[in-house]
């Protein structure tokens, strides 16, 4: 991790879970880190905890459903911390509601979030790194549904985002690598991960019965495998990792 420190990474869905543990353990590696997340209040806490850290965090509130939101916070990124270095697409959202019987706000929302977020937010560090010729990293937060077709109740245009994502994601690479771009991209697809979303007390009864059935990692194992992929050297390019419980239902 010693080329990254006093760079820039920028991620994304920061406030909590995942997001949360890949920010301070980058902060804790020498990292400058833009944390980007609605609940921006989460992420200024997290930012006085690590304030003695080699590292630092910064708090920029960001909807990754509004284009306008992310373009400013790179913006604010360039002018305010640096060039972004490193990007982790983290932030996703799952809709909570079916197929045959769904709420189309709630799946186009999913989309927004998981996928046109995703997308936009690449765009905008690919644009900063290529501009300065940096040798960049981009890490996107899928998920093992992304490998199976499996139904999961309430959770199933989730898992329709991922694989999407997990498309994108090599489709990337490839127009990366086309414009001889030296920027590395991987998708991380974690297992149960035991975060806010398993433990929400609207968490749907068949769900919650499928994860009493399941053994979970935890958010910093998932933010370890990160650090793992971000720290490999510029001759290694991982593209895809999956990460998997003891156990696992899928």
């Amino acid at each position: 991790m010693e080329r990254w420190v006093g760079k820039v990474a920028v991620v994304t869905g920061a406030s909590a879970g995942i997001g949360e543990s890949i920010a301070e353990k980058l902060v804790k590696a020498g990292v400058l880190v833009v944390g980007l997340a609605r609940r921006v209040e989460k992420i200024e806490a997290n930012a006085k905890k690590l304030s003695n850290c080699k590292g630092k965090l910064y708090a920029v509130k960001c909807d990754m459903t509004k284009e306008e939101d992310i373009v400013n916070a790179f913006q604010w990124t360039t002018k305010n911390v640096g060039l972004v270095h490193v990007l982790v697409n983290n932030a996703g959202g799952n809709p909570g509601t079916n197929l045959i019987d769904g709420d189309t706000s709630r799946w186009r929302q999913c989309f927004e979030t998981n996928v046109i977020g995703l997308l936009s937010a690449s765009r905008e560090a690919i644009k900063i790194m290529r501009a300065n010729n940096i040798e960049g990293q981009i890490v996107n937060i899928s998920s093992v549904l992304a490998h199976v077709n499996m139904y999961f109740p309430t959770v199933n245009v989730y898992a329709a985002t991922k694989h999407a994502l997990n498309n994108l994601n090599d489709v990337i690479r490839q127009e990366l690598n086309m414009n001889k771009l030296n920027i590395k991209v991987c998708s991380v697809s974690p297992g149960a991960v035991d975060t806010e979303f398993i433990n929400d007390d609207n968490c749907p009864a068949a769900m919650r019965a499928m994860f009493d059935r399941t053994t979970f990692l935890k958010a910093e194992e998932v933010a370890d495998t990160v650090m793992y992929v971000i720290g490999t050297p510029p001759s290694v390019h991982i593209s895809e990792m999956i990460v998997r419980p003891p156990f696992s239902m899928c």
